[in-house]
């Protein structure tokens, strides 16, 4: 495969990106929860936002699969389809969430559906600068590398997109 090495000083510049993105999109999100803007409704986004999720992971088992055929340009595509589809769910959250009221879980199986919500809440924000590097050490051509980060990155986000789902479907009689 021949093709150009990304320049070591934009290189930089993503590294430095993908940290302040790491720190930037959780902390915003969790300032967002304060702010509630009145008379939009976007009441419909979750069972959207959740789709996006099991689409997530449906299309992040394909890359799986894609890349373990040696089908390295569909798996490329597949990631990148995945990485769009993180950051369209995270559209929709924050739309849904800066416009409406907190859900609370009413029911029988509490102590799951909080279990099940902290490590998808945690897990997202780790899995924001796995996710990233191990995309740039593949921009990189350092796929040694990206293969050490997408051992760590691959399950979390693949866990984060199912949960996601679950977690909608838990709360989902609670709207």
């Amino acid at each position: 495969m021949n093709r150009t090495l990304p320049n070591p000083e934009k290189v930089k510049q993503f590294r430095k990106l993908i940290i302040a993105l790491s720190i930037i999109i959780p902390i915003a999100v969790a300032l967002l929860f304060g702010i509630k803007i009145e008379g939009v409704d976007f009441t419909f986004l979750p069972p959207i936002y959740a789709s996006i999720n099991g689409l997530t992971a449906i299309v992040l088992i394909f890359a799986l699969v894609a890349i373990k055929m040696r089908r390295i340009t569909l798996h490329q595509r597949l990631i990148q389809f995945a990485l769009l589809l993180s950051l369209l769910f995270l559209v929709a959250y924050v739309l849904y969430h800066i416009t409406s009221d907190t859900t609370l879980y009413g029911g029988d199986y509490k102590i799951t559906y909080l279990i099940i919500l902290f490590s998808h809440i945690i897990l997202s924000i780790v899995v924001i600068p796995l996710v990233l590097f191990a995309y740039l050490f593949a921009w990189q051509g350092n796929y040694e590398r990206h293969k050490k980060w997408t051992r760590f990155a691959f399950p979390i986000w693949l866990y984060v997109a199912i949960t996601g789902v679950v977690v909608y479907l838990m709360i989902s009689p609670f709207y």
